[in-house]
């Protein structure tokens, strides 16, 4: 009986020993993890962190000394632990990534593994993914190595055996070579961000077989040739970035049936005009940027049904002709960049009608005339609105009193008021008259010269210096721009007429039609010019302004 008893405590013993052997326990003796897998983290964690010590802190990383960064999950049969995340960075308190940082092949020790993320730690050591290590993954949901300069090589093919992954994400390393186009296969997988590497080569076709993708941002690459046309079977598609590549050819109409898409950003690269007019069905677009694509056409109209739009961007796209009226349509913008274009024509004033831009930005085009926005929208965006580069554009004498025209860099409209202290405005910028001369002024000594009717555009005209001109005709010093002792510049444009019409921004006073029939010497010619004025104001025998193509 007795030697029973010893033999039962014997098998005892040893059952404790092998259990020990499998299972990390607790303190409390609890199970806690099989010691494999224990094994595994505490090697995985060795390879990456600085501190030797860090394990023997956290024995029990799932239960009594958790550790920051990693996530357990229990198993109910055995009731033991398995590691579902490792995830390492500066935003946990874990000690700093080691100098020879690397990714252990002890990961194949963790079979439960489902989510992987690594920031900023592999900075000086060469580190590759091996083909071998995640090939085998069976339960792996996100991959995410972002921020690490020294992660370098090509991105394995194998990664499309991990059938279960959802958010691959191998943003800011050093990657190079082609986008693998087995990474097709990869029916789950909801977001993919190769972005900030140095990829080349084309976006595969085998694209169109990520049918659950949200999210793709393939932007500052290498990548070159056309975007691919099975873009437009992701029907899931909510943002899609593809800037900073060397992408030609033109925007496939197939990305209009993307109904989803909230980003579309295509700057940067070197595609070609016409926008497809598909993208007028995209409703829910927020943000669209073509910016630095030689897209060479109008600013096309369909844009305007973009109502959800709240960034729009155009800048250095060779956009031609005026700036649409449909912008007060899209009334959630806030951001609006059409600048480093050859845009024409006025700014038309209803831009200042939008409740939410705080940004407008219309340097660097052919833009003429006054600029005429509401002042409270003027002084509400600031510094934000830049219409600098635009040497026909000038601001109203309002505007220039107050000094806005000065850090909107743009001089006072000729005749747009009467000076201020008897000064005209071109003794305030004494530096800008050769700019802002006609180019029909020239050696026109009267203005019955048959091209004076050809002026249609003509705002204003000032015959303000009788002392210059008879009852009947005008002198020809009248004509002369240049400074002489019998005519200053600083009475010329000392009073001004202001046309009323559509393309007008200043409303005139009183018609005198009377005086202008006084005028026997402007004959036909004028008469024709002024019968596409709408609203003749004369006051003070002074018709103010230059046509639209003053150098």
């Amino acid at each position: 009986m007795a030697s029973l008893s010893l033999l039962l405590v014997g098998f005892l013993i040893l059952a404790a020993d092998l259990s020990a052997t499998q299972y990390n326990i607790t303190e409390d003796g609890a199970f806690g993890m099989e010691a494999e897998e224990l094994l595994g983290l505490f090697e995985v964690v060795g390879d990456l962190l600085e501190d030797p010590n860090w394990t023997q802190m956290h024995p029990y990383p799932c239960t009594d000394t958790p550790w920051p960064g990693i996530k357990c999950e229990i198993d109910q049969d055995p009731p033991i632990f398995h590691v579902t995340k490792i995830h390492v960075g500066p935003d946990f308190t874990t000690p700093p990534c080691k100098i020879s940082a690397k990714l252990s092949k002890s990961l194949l020790k963790l079979p439960y593994l489902k989510t992987l993320s690594i920031f900023n730690c592999f900075l000086t050591s060469p580190v590759t993914l091996s083909p071998y290590l995640f090939g085998t993954f069976s339960s792996l949901e996100q991959l995410v190595l972002k921020n690490n300069p020294a992660l370098s090589g090509e991105i394995p093919p194998t990664l499309a055996e991990i059938s279960s992954l959802t958010v691959l994400s191998l943003s800011q390393n050093s990657l190079q070579g082609e986008i693998p186009k087995e990474l097709g296969g990869l029916g789950s997988l909801e977001q993919l961000d190769l972005s900030y590497n140095h990829l080349s080569g084309e976006i595969p076709e085998e694209i169109e077989g990520l049918k659950g993708l949200t999210i793709l941002d393939l932007s500052w690459n290498g990548l070159q040739g056309q975007l691919p046309n099975s873009l437009g079977q992701l029907q899931l598609l909510q943002k899609i970035d593809l800037s900073s590549n060397r992408l030609v050819g033109r925007i496939p109409p197939d990305i209009g049936k993307l109904k989803r898409l909230v980003l579309l950003d295509l700057s940067h690269n070197s595609l070609e005009g016409p926008i497809p007019e598909t993208l007028s069905g995209l409703e829910d677009l927020e943000y669209l940027l073509v910016e630095d694509n030689p897209i060479s056409t109008g600013i096309p109209l369909f844009l305007g049904a973009l109502r959800k739009l709240t960034v729009l961007s155009l800048s250095g796209s060779g956009f031609i002709g005026p700036i649409p009226t449909f912008f007060p349509s899209l009334k959630l913008l806030t951001a609006l960049s059409l600048d480093n274009n050859s845009l024409n024509g006025t700014v038309p004033p209803n831009l200042g009608a939008l409740p939410n831009l705080g940004q407008l930005n219309l340097s660097q085009n052919m833009l003429s005339g006054e600029l005429c926005l509401p002042e409270e929208f003027i002084n509400r965006l600031g510094k934000r609105l830049d219409v600098r580069g635009n040497s026909g554009l000038c601001a109203s004498h309002k505007l220039y009193k107050k000094n806005v025209s000065i850090y909107l860099e743009t001089p006072a409209c000729l005749g747009s008021s009467r000076s201020s202290h008897n000064r005209s405005w071109a003794e305030e910028q004494p530096n800008d008259d050769k700019r802002l001369k006609p180019s029909w002024y020239h050696d026109k000594s009267d203005l019955s010269d048959p091209s004076f009717s050809s002026l249609v555009p003509l705002h204003y005209i000032d015959v303000s210096i009788p002392s210059l001109m008879d009852d009947a005709t005008l002198n020809p010093a009248f004509t002369q721009w240049q400074r002489s002792d019998s005519y200053s510049r600083t009475h010329y444009f000392s009073s001004n007429l202001g046309f009323t019409g559509s393309d007008f921004c200043t409303k005139g006073s009183s018609s005198m039609t009377d005086y202008l029939n006084q005028l026997k010497s402007i004959g036909d010619a004028l008469a024709a010019l002024i019968d596409h004025i709408p609203d003749k104001d004369m006051v003070m025998n002074a018709l103010g302004g230059l046509p639209p193509d003053y150098e």
